[in-house]
């Protein structure tokens, strides 16, 4: 019987190779190597309408970005702490010198930038759902574990492992956001969550405060700090793990006919719903990509910034001549305007449709605030009220994250790609991060003028940079226009990605065919890039 069936099974593969229609064979090796989504959907256009498409954003709002929202609070909340330990005794119970705590604190970057390559393939071929769970528990345990260091070398080897499992947050909440969600949705979505820095500087401002309080002879208060922080990560794993869905095609929440619809609807975006295949071809594409480097460079200049307020802010404050209890509660405001500007920096881009220009208006008074921050130190006496102000008006940086985030996300197709981008931003984030905290040496204090200068510097630099991105943009949509006229498609074609109300996208003239085929934005003519 078997020999039967695979006589049948031969003499059948035979006849497809020879009678079968070229585009079947072309479906069907779109089938193999596109998103996962095309085994639901096919070539079929399915009709969506404006109550279908408002309806499964709120049901993906509800089961997905609450999740990422909670996660990716703990994860900035874990990673915040160690400054708040400072303040609280964690150097000198280490008995750490020079610039060992500075050290230690770049040891989250170091592994973050160490562990990039392996983020990226893991985040293409393992699903989420296995995935975030891992990372999560990873990270919380390293967490709670560093409370039990006594010198730098326990101190730094915990805090790599920190960074270990949150190498891949980012990149795989960014992705997960594109797969869920039309162009026009994203930057609000990405916000949502990673507005929780924000949030994080208040509720471990609040912890510190709280837990600070607590007298104890066995335990220091930043031993507790750190244990509460990870227990609460540790224990939430599990819960992730229950109730996120990897992508549309898997969803539980989505019944086979909305998981039609919730797929149909992100056509436009050109950018897949998500497969688990690792392309090589996706990887040398992003090496000669330009946007590699431009955004990469974006990232390096904001975490210059970005370091010197999570891993230094409490420091600068003290040394403005607070104490660590008040030191602690004028960071919450500080959480407070980086969660206003977050959000106001990505409704900006969501109203105006524009990235590049919203990114250089909220850096402008990022600007502003290094000038007083560096000016003020530089006189005898430091003027409370022009510092304090000064590092209030860096909050501004946080806005410029979830923009660059969602610019590089709606401007890249392929999942590896995608995938692969996101971790070289993460690198580069890191490298910044790194870099970042080495400029405020020890023997600057209290004062760190030579930190201040060069971080004013490279945010100046970092204008420029938006303004070369936007001109590439420019070029690569006028090449984009070529090769659909080349292959008779119009040159013109409307982003319905980006409108408010949704519109289906691309139904003549074979408009729409490539949106789930896994192609690269370079490889696909219909891709539109975003300013």
């Amino acid at each position: 019987m078997a020999e039967k069936d695979f006589d049948r099974k031969a003499s059948f593969d035979h006849v497809e190779e020879v009678d079968q229609d070229p585009k079947e064979v072309e479906a069907q090796k779109a089938r193999q190597h596109g998103d996962a989504a095309l085994d639901i959907i096919g070539d079929e256009r399915v009709v969506v309408t404006q109550e279908d498409n408002d309806r499964i954003r709120r049901k993906t709002d509800k089961q997905i970005l609450t999740i990422l929202v909670w996660v990716y609070l703990l994860q900035i909340l874990d990673k915040l702490v160690m400054g708040y330990g400072n303040v609280f005794g964690l150097s000198e119970d280490n008995h750490l010198v020079d610039n060992q705590y500075s050290v230690a604190v770049t040891m989250n970057n170091i592994a973050q930038l160490a562990w990039q390559p392996f983020s990226t393939y893991l985040i293409v071929r393992v699903p989420a759902r296995i995935l975030m769970p891992c990372f999560i528990f990873g990270w919380g345990t390293a967490q709670a574990c560093m409370a039990a260091s006594s010198s730098f070398g326990g101190l730094a080897a915990t805090r790599f492992l920190l960074g270990l499992f949150e190498a891949g947050c980012l990149p795989l909440f960014s992705i997960m956001t594109a797969q869920w969600y039309r162009r026009s949705e994203q930057p609000i979505r990405v916000a949502a969550w990673y507005s929780t820095n924000g949030i994080a500087q208040c509720v471990a401002a609040l912890m510190s405060f709280g837990l600070g309080k607590i007298n104890s002879d066995k335990i220091a208060s930043w031993q507790l700090i750190f244990i509460v922080v990870g227990s609460i990560t540790v224990c939430t794993a599990p819960i992730v793990y229950w109730r996120i869905d990897s992508d549309i095609a898997h969803a539980r929440f989505l019944s086979t006919e909305d998981k039609a619809k919730a797929i149909e609807r992100l056509r436009a975006n050109q950018t897949g719903t998500g497969t688990n295949e690792f392309k090589w071809a996706h990887i040398w594409e992003l090496a000669y990509d330009p946007k590699t480097y431009l955004f990469g460079g974006l990232a390096l200049c904001l975490n210059f910034g970005a370091t010197v307020t999570t891993s230094f802010g409490p420091t600068l404050i003290r040394n403005m001549g607070y104490d660590r209890y008040i030191t602690a509660l004028l960071n919450m405001p500080f959480g407070a305007l980086q969660f206003i500007t977050i959000m106001a920096a990505s409704y900006a881009t969501q109203k105006f449709k524009l990235k590049g220009p919203v990114l250089a208006a909220f850096m402008a008074p990022v600007l502003v605030g290094l000038a007083m921050l560096y000016h003020t130190n530089r006189q005898p006496v430091v003027n409370q009220k022009v510092a304090l102000a000064g590092y209030y008006l860096m909050s501004f940086l946080f806005g410029g994250n979830p923009i660059i985030v969602s610019w590089m996300v709606a401007n890249t197709a392929g999942q590896t790609k995608k995938s692969a981008i996101l971790a070289a931003y993460n690198a580069f984030n890191a490298t910044g991060s790194i870099i970042g905290p080495l400029l405020f040496n020890s023997k600057d204090k209290p004062r760190y003028i030579p930190g201040l200068r060069a971080t004013l510097g490279v945010f100046a630099a970092m204008l420029g940079l938006i303004a070369i991105c936007m001109g590439l943009i420019l070029v690569l949509n006028k090449q984009r226009e070529r090769q659909r006229v080349a292959v008779g498609k119009p040159a013109k074609i409307k982003d319905t990605s980006m409108l408010t109300q949704y519109e289906a996208y691309g139904n003549e003239g074979g408009v729409g065919e490539n949106a789930l085929k896994d192609m690269t934005d370079f490889k696909n003519n219909e891709f539109v890039y975003l300013y």
